[in-house]
């Protein structure tokens, strides 16, 4: 830990007529904006909205790719092949991009969202996959993943940079990992404790896991959930709590 930390919140999933989370408040917050790229949420018009709110705000742009399951929200386990999935985060990774860059910016990085997260955190061939495909569009890119995962493994042999990310908000296992949507304690909604877990993890590098155990994770950036009831202003007590604290704020991309 060198004193700073990222903030980065999974942002642009609204679709059509249905609005998800309030955008402009978190990026009011956050240093890293994960857009969605159409796959999982987000349409052409909100990806506009949302990168163009990005660079008025100085926020890095992040590509959130997904497997293509609008229905699920991009959180149903998907058998889809190596190259096919390469081929949607290349498909994905250009719409965003274009439009990032009529707006004045560009992407950074990329953070697999929901299913896709977890696949390549476990499945080595679908992270070489994923990683790959990033290369080939711009060797520049970042990978946001979990700390120790398959994903940051390949990309360390890849010689890519892969950035660490820890969740405030979200329970984790003994091992690391996080507790699995559904279960008991996968996601923590207490204020006071998502702001002391993010100190924790800012200034240690450490959370307390659903055991009463605690586990060192090596972060860079913290995401900050939007898709849940008073998530702006949660998002508003952690950032207030790192300030505070004297943890500087800053991307880990530019």
């Amino acid at each position: 830990m060198d004193g700073a930390i990222d903030l980065n919140a999974d942002l642009g999933e609204s679709y059509g007529i249905w609005r998800l989370g309030d955008d402009e408040a978190l990026l009011d917050v956050v240093t890293s904006a994960n857009v969605a790229c159409g796959f999982h949420g987000g349409d052409p018009r909100v990806m506009a909205a949302t990168v163009r709110a990005a660079v008025a705000r100085g926020v890095a742009i992040g590509a959130h790719v997904s497997y293509p399951d609008l229905v699920g929200f991009g959180r149903r386990a998907m058998e889809v092949s190596p190259a096919e999935m390469a081929a949607d985060a290349i498909y994905q990774l250009g719409a965003l991009d274009g439009v990032a860059r009529v707006a004045g910016g560009r992407v950074t990085y990329v953070k697999p969202h929901g299913a896709l997260y977890h696949r390549v955190a476990s499945d080595p061939d679908q992270a070489r996959a994923l990683l790959e495909a990033m290369r080939a569009y711009d060797p520049g890119l970042i990978l946001l993943t979990l700390p120790g995962s398959a994903a940051a493994q390949v990309a360390a042999e890849l010689g890519m940079a892969v950035v660490g990310e820890a969740f405030a908000d979200r329970g984790y296992l003994p091992g690391g990992g996080l507790v699995p949507r559904g279960q008991p304690g996968a996601v923590v909604h207490e204020e006071g404790a998502v702001v002391e877990r993010a100190l924790g993890l800012a200034r240690e590098g450490k959370v307390v896991t659903v055991d009463g155990g605690v586990v060192e994770v090596d972060a860079a950036s913290l995401c900050l959930h939007g898709d849940t009831p008073g998530a702006a202003a949660l998002a508003r007590a952690v950032r207030q709590g790192l300030e505070e604290a004297g943890v500087a704020l800053r991307p880990f991309s530019s």
